[in-house]
């Protein structure tokens, strides 16, 4: 892949992701959807530990946990492109009102990978972590910070 080609590609990818955090702070979850690949596997923070597939039923049930708008801040996106596939990482800022009354503010990590489908990126892979305190707690560490 030449320089200019891959450039233009981690432009795309960059666009593609752009794009479904938009959906994503907007609780669009037929927006959100729409930039899976029909065989994604993902890795989410919440339940169950593996899906399999678009799942836009599951995205709305949690938007519809939000008050409001989500705040879903992608920071240090890093992109790499071979070809057809491309990987990144990044951390995320989820912040927002709960219909519970609760409020968000939590740092979490984000491995993306896409594949072009029909001349579009489409996410193939997606995986949300948090470390966990190594003290025996066995709690997850949601108030550090980068």
């Amino acid at each position: 892949m030449s320089n200019q080609a891959n450039k233009t590609a981690e432009a795309q990818v960059r666009s593609t992701i752009d794009s479904w955090a938009r959906a994503m702070k907007a609780k669009d979850a037929a927006g959100v959807v729409a930039h899976h690949a029909q065989d994604i596997v993902q890795f989410d923070l919440a339940p169950p530990l593996l899906t399999v597939g678009p799942d836009p039923k599951g995205v709305q049930d949690w938007f519809d946990t939000w008050r409001g708008q989500i705040g879903y801040e992608i920071t240090g996106l890093h992109v790499t492109v071979s070809g057809d596939i491309a990987f990144c990482h990044a951390l995320v800022h989820l912040t927002g009102s709960r219909t519970d009354g609760s409020e968000a503010d939590a740092w979490f990590r984000t491995t993306l990978c896409l594949r072009k489908v029909d001349d579009a990126w489409k996410i193939a892979h997606a995986h949300e972590s948090v470390p966990m305190y190594m003290d025996g707690s066995l709690k997850a560490a949601i108030d550090l910070k980068p």
